[in-house]
Formats: structure tokens, C-alpha cells, sequence
């Protein structure tokens, strides 16, 4: 092979760009007994792959194949408890209105939501009380950022006057 083509192709193996064919041209040339006295650097290292393509691994890899019992009775459980969940609610024939309950337990439900509207009522009208307070809130700082400005102000009229 000719000295000049073996140097293009180092060239090429060192910016990573050979093929597959030309890696093997590379290898058999420095296998061989007559590489080139310039080159002969290069040697050790192809020897290195030939030798490393070579090694096995001995050792044996443990695999884990032990499953615990436990996570798996764990999942059929909540797999279960979730099954209960939505068939025990429906288990007897579905919603009851409000004509199916007696009459004094139709009474406590409605003053139940006479009292949650109530509730309901004078909560709004606590929220709409603190809207008008972060109102107030909102103008004093604003009147504290307008009263900076004025002290700012002062403090260059100040340095004016003294010059």
C-alpha cells in the first residue's frame, strides 16, 4: 500500500471521517512487519484495539429476579378498595330525591341550606368590605410613593441652594 495513501487515511481517522473499509485498510497495515519508520507510533495503539476486541467479560452479572410478594398483594388491594369505590355508592338503585326521604329529614335539609345561603350572603359581604380595604390599602401607597417624590424633591432643591 502506498506510504501517501496510509498517511491520508490517518489523516481522515484522526478527524473521524474513514469508513468502515478504510479503518480495516489502516489495521492491516500496522499489522504488518513493514510500517514505515515515521509511523511507527502509531502501531501500539491499532495493536491496542486488536488486543481489546479480544477481551470478554468473565464475571457473572446478578440479576435480580426475586419479586416481592408484598407489592404485589399491595396493588391487587388498592385495586380492590378502588373497585369498592365506585360500586358501593351505586349499589342501591342509583341517587334517592328529595321526596324519598321522610318528612323531617326533608325539613333539616332545607334548613341546612337556608343556613349555608346565609352564610354564603354574609361571606360576600366580607369579601366586598376587603375589597375596599386593599382600595385604601392601594391609595396609601400611593400617597407614600407621591411623598417620596416630594422629599426627593426637597433633598435636590437643597443641594441647589447650597451651591
Amino acid at each position: 500500500m502506498a506510504l501517501h495513501n496510509i498517511e491520508a487515511l490517518l489523516e481522515k481517522y484522526q478527524n473521524a471521517e474513514t469508513t468502515l473499509n478504510e479503518e480495516a485498510q489502516l489495521k492491516a497495515y500496522f499489522e504488518s512487519d513493514d510500517v514505515a519508520a515515521h509511523l511507527e507510533h502509531y502501531k501500539p495503539m491499532f495493536q491496542y484495539f486488536l488486543e481489546a476486541k479480544k477481551e470478554q467479560y468473565t464475571k457473572d452479572v446478578p440479576l435480580k429476579t426475586k419479586t416481592t410478594t408484598l407489592y404485589s398483594w399491595i396493588s391487587v388491594a388498592a385495586v380492590t378498595l378502588l373497585m369498592l369505590g365506585i360500586f358501593i355508592p351505586n349499589w342501591n338503585d342509583g341517587p334517592k330525591t328529595l321526596a324519598d326521604y321522610s318528612q323531617e329529614e326533608q325539613q333539616l335539609y332545607l334548613e341546612t341550606k337556608q343556613a349555608l345561603a346565609m352564610l354564603s350572603d354574609n361571606f360576600n359581604e366580607g369579601t366586598s368590605s376587603l375589597k375596599v380595604l386593599d382600595l385604601a390599602s392601594e391609595n396609601f401607597n400611593m400617597g407614600i410613593e407621591k411623598a417620596s417624590h416630594v422629599t426627593q424633591f426637597s433633598k435636590t432643591t437643597q443641594k441647589l441652594l447650597k451651591n
